[in-house]
């Protein structure tokens, strides 16, 4: 299935569809706020940037069935519980940083974030102190947390207290953020967090939502959503373009740790004789280099 790079022009069909909720004709379905993460690691010698690891989806999935994803997922009612232990940037800072009004919205965000990197990939931005980070979660006794954790038997409150562990919260950073255009009948309201997996640590195969993983540079796996050899969904496509402009995930975080959030929702602009979705102001520069 081939994703071309956006701009690319909607059916008729769909520009319609978009015009009747633009004029009130249709009701959008509510968004459920969600938070992913780019897991980074050094990459190769060249221009592809950091090796990012990619989820493919299951095909039987009800959204973005077969698309390759970062690590993430709708935020839990249980992310928002306020015992949860934390070291780092207190929920106001990260609401102001994540551009929310509602800290108790943005500690859920970071809780979610740490949780489904953990869930889908095996790895845990977590650690005994402030200052220290868990060196290897491969064992089978975090294997059954993990699982605990993905089927909603186990908290994280819960999973980290047990284990003696805190919120690694300093180790993500701020990257983006997309709401799903307003036709989607399954729509999200998705923030974009950037993290380097911590040393020692190794990502597995293990979430039920995938059906495979791989560690690609972010140039890599831009040009493999360009030739169809990877499906994307735009948002996951462009984020891999502008970060295989970094050379290092130390480059990426430094660049986070400067940024806010701004809810980007796609919506219809003139393309040629048609329309198409429009793009955040900041990436139009990158996409146009990207077809001269």
């Amino acid at each position: 299935m081939r994703v071309p790079l956006p701009p690319v022009a909607l059916p008729d069909e769909l520009v319609g569809l978009a015009r009747e909720f633009d004029d009130g004709a249709r009701e959008p379905a509510e968004p459920r706020d969600a938070a992913t993460v780019v897991l980074m690691r050094p990459g190769a010698e060249g221009d592809g940037g950091p090796d990012v690891y990619y989820l493919r989806r299951q095909t039987s999935m009800a959204f973005a069935a077969g698309m390759a994803v970062f690590p993430g997922g709708g935020v839990d009612r249980r992310d928002f519980d306020r015992e949860v232990a934390w070291a780092g940037p207190d929920a106001e800072a990260w609401a102001a940083r994540l551009g929310c009004d509602e800290p108790e919205l943005a500690r859920a965000l970071v809780c979610a974030a740490v949780r489904e990197t953990f869930e889908e990939s095996g790895v845990l931005l977590a650690g005994p102190s402030a200052d220290e980070v868990v060196a290897d979660t491969t064992g089978d006794a975090w294997e059954a947390d993990r699982v605990a954790l993905e089927s909603r038997e186990l908290s994280l409150t819960d999973f980290l207290a047990r284990r003696g562990l805190v919120l690694r919260t300093d180790l993500l950073g701020v990257w983006d953020a997309w709401l799903t255009p307003v036709f989607e009948p399954r729509r999200y309201r998705t923030w974009f967090f950037v993290a380097a997996l911590p040393a020692g640590q190794r990502t597995r195969d293990v979430s039920s939502e995938s059906s495979s993983v791989a560690w690609l540079s972010a140039g890599a796996a831009a040009e493999q959503a360009e030739s169809g050899e990877l499906a994307m969904m735009p948002p996951t496509v462009l984020t891999s373009l502008e970060l295989a402009h970094f050379g290092t995930p130390e480059a990426v975080m430094a660049e986070a740790a400067g940024r806010t959030a701004t809810m980007f929702c796609p919506s219809l602009e003139p393309l040629d004789d048609g329309f198409t979705l429009s793009l955040p102001d900041r990436l139009r520069p990158l996409v146009a280099g990207r077809r001269s």
